[in-house]
């Protein structure tokens, strides 16, 4: 069949069309992620006004219907004459793409958004969207559906002279979103951290779904410096006060907070107008830059470290420390489509040098302070060299890969990792039973005893002596932390298989704090799974029948009616199953239910601190986790 391509085949997408046809250009996906996307955008613009300072307050409500309203206290968007476009300038913004005040006209000297797309592409992607706007003692009003005018922008009612502001209502298309039910705890936690980075803004989330409304309000005097001792309350910080600095510095304004804390691990988030960057960038590499060089000199200097000690690496003294970096900057450039990485080079030297002078200043005046960094910091330099012998240790005998594998670990004969799977299985008795179970073909076993080590607690001498821990990475063939190399990865389907108890469910929690801490890329690029094991067999009259949930027993009892002749087993582990079942119900590719680990890199303070305060040693906030999360809970033994 001859398909003519000539000139009248070129589409030409008029307005909005664009964005209704490849929703996922501008928004990153049609899934969960880019529906609440569309309330960021809209909140963006009210933050926005608030970096100008303009707004001091911004509401947003999921009203019944699932629909969203945000409203805030700025100066409203503009209602007179656009004359380039011969519309109100209000139309301009949710009607045609690339408009906004933020393109060098003088609107705005920092912004965050969709490079001024927000308000536009949201319109578009939403079944219907209505703007109110107050100005000059005026309620203003327009209406757009799928992104065309319901209505012209008209004046609906008379309000105080002295109030103004934006209110825009809208309800996101099911045409073009898998899911369109908004989740409270997900805005909740952005939300939470707009607060933050806007030192003084308060920002209301109201949820009017269920029986009783739920609203979360937030508000920070202490902007950032509040922020860290948020992501530090499950962890013991090392000594009481957090260190700020600010300053401006080439057309960069630059706020830094920070506080070390007793764990291992270092937490350093970087924001740019309010936006995160999860993958650094310019203003992260400066203030890493700062702080390797400052303590050093200090210790130096005051005779922390002796002549012919080594430098602390940056590593050493990042152990423990929780940081944000937040930078305002009139031209952001970021690397990549999805802004995960800042590339303006004078970020890195304004960062740099105004962290440099105040923390320097920071450690002349608190010498407790400075010394038990320091303290802290040739411990972690000890405890690398010792990770650093036994990794070589491990890479002298990888020397030959066959021969390096781990004695109990049952290889599948396939070497494409594409096609290869590797189960993590809790036990050797469910090892046995996944071992003759198996495709030998794409299937590989690798059974742990017991439970691991609780990385969380634990620094990386102390993980590479780790037996349990040790397989894992010689199996996967990626190495960890600095030598992760994800090309060298031998299965391409990580499964977690683990008992369906709280003893499982502890051991799951382990593994994935494990590769979470030290392999993360496993998890971002989508290789970790968690294994369904049923719950329940029931047998009658020679036939079975497995379900993975209550829900799902009854529904079962109810289709073969509930009598006698009913044989329910509960499984307690894997165990208990013998091999064609685990076969059947677990490992068969063709029936069984895996469950992908994911994870959101625009979510990553709220992912640490939720690691943290399962896994780390304080009680307190453990004990709130769960009193604020059990209603969620599907299963639990009794």
């Amino acid at each position: 069949m001859s398909v003519e391509y000539g000139a009248d085949q070129i589409q030409i997408l008029e307005g909005l069309e664009a964005v209704r046809k490849r929703p996922g250009m501008y928004i990153g996906s049609t899934s969960s992620r880019g529906l609440h996307h569309l309330v960021y955008e809209i909140v963006d613009n009210s933050v926005d006004e608030a970096l100008a300072g303009f707004c001091d307050f911004i509401d947003v409500t999921i009203n019944a219907d699932n629909s969203v309203t945000v409203s805030d206290d700025g100066r409203g968007i503009p209602v007179g004459i656009n004359h380039k476009a011969g519309l109100p300038a209000v139309e301009v913004v949710f009607t045609i793409l690339h408009a906004g005040g933020k393109f060098g006209g003088g609107g705005y000297k920092v912004s965050g958004g969709l490079h001024g797309v927000g308000a536009s592409v949201v319109n578009a992607l939403s079944e219907w969207l209505e703007v109110k706007i107050y100005h000059e003692g005026k309620i203003y009003q327009q209406r757009y559906e799928r992104g065309h005018v319901a209505y012209k922008l008209k004046v609906v009612g008379d309000c105080d002279p002295q109030k103004s502001g934006t209110t825009v209502s809208f309800l996101p298309d099911k045409e073009i979103f898998e899911e369109t039910v908004f989740d409270f705890d997900v805005l909740k936690q952005r939300f939470r951290e707009m607060a933050f980075l806007t030192r003084g803004l308060k920002i209301r989330i109201t949820d009017l779904r269920g029986e009783e409304p739920v609203c979360k309000e937030f508000h920070y005097e202490g902007g950032i410096k509040e922020f860290v001792t948020y992501l530090n309350r499950s962890k013991t910080e090392l000594y009481p006060d957090v260190i700020y600095c600010e300053g401006e510095k080439d057309g960069v304004v630059v706020e830094v907070a920070m506080q070390h804390n007793d764990s291992y691990t270092e937490n350093t988030y970087g924001f740019v107008n309010n936006i995160t960057t999860p993958e650094g960038g310019t203003h992260v590499m400066g203030f890493r830059n700062a702080i390797t060089k400052t303590f050093n000199d200090y210790a130096r200097k005051n005779k922390l470290l002796k002549d012919n000690e080594p430098n602390l690496s940056g590593e050493d003294i990042r152990e423990g420390l929780t940081a944000i970096v937040s930078i305002k900057i009139e031209d952001p450039q970021f690397e990549g489509q999805t802004k995960q990485k800042l590339g303006n080079s004078e970020a890195r030297g304004a960062v740099d040098s105004i962290v440099s002078k105040q923390l320097e200043l920071f450690l002349e005046q608190n010498p407790s302070v400075a010394k038990i960094t320091v303290e802290k910091s040739v411990l972690a330099q000890r405890a690398r060299e010792a990770a650093r012998k036994a990794r070589d240790l491990t890479r002298r005998k990888s020397a030959l890969e066959s021969a390096s594998l781990p004695g109990k670990l049952a290889d599948c004969s396939d070497k494409d990792p594409a096609n290869c799977e590797i189960y993590i299985v809790e036990g050797d008795s469910a090892g046995g039973s996944a071992k003759t179970a198996r495709d030998r073909v794409t299937q590989a076993i690798l059974p742990l005893r017991g439970k691991i080590l609780n990385v969380e607690k634990a620094r990386l001498d102390k993980i590479y002596a780790n037996k349990e821990i040790k397989a894992m990475i010689t199996a996967f063939g990626t190495g960890i932390h600095e030598d992760f190399d994800i090309s060298k990865l031998r299965y391409h389907k990580i499964i977690i298989m683990t008992d369906a108890d709280v003893d499982g469910a502890h051991i799951a929690t382990l593994l994935l704090t494990f590769l979470y801490r030290f392999m993360p890329e496993l998890i971002k690029q989508g290789y970790v799974y968690l294994a369904q094991p049923p719950l329940y067999k029931i047998e009658k009259n020679r036939k079975v029948w497995y379900a993975y949930s209550d829900d799902e027993l009854n529904d079962i009892l109810t289709q073969i009616g509930r009598d006698s002749n009913n044989k329910i087993q509960r499984y307690k582990g894997l165990g208990e199953m013998d091999a064609d079942q685990l076969w059947e119900t677990t490992m068969d590719p063709e029936q069984r239910i895996l469950l992908r680990v994911t994870m959101n890199e625009e979510e990553s303070a709220e992912i640490d601190l939720t690691f943290t305060t399962l896994m780390g040693d304080k009680v307190e906030p453990r004990r709130e986790f769960i009193e604020e999360n059990a209603r969620f809970v599907k299963n639990l033994d009794i």
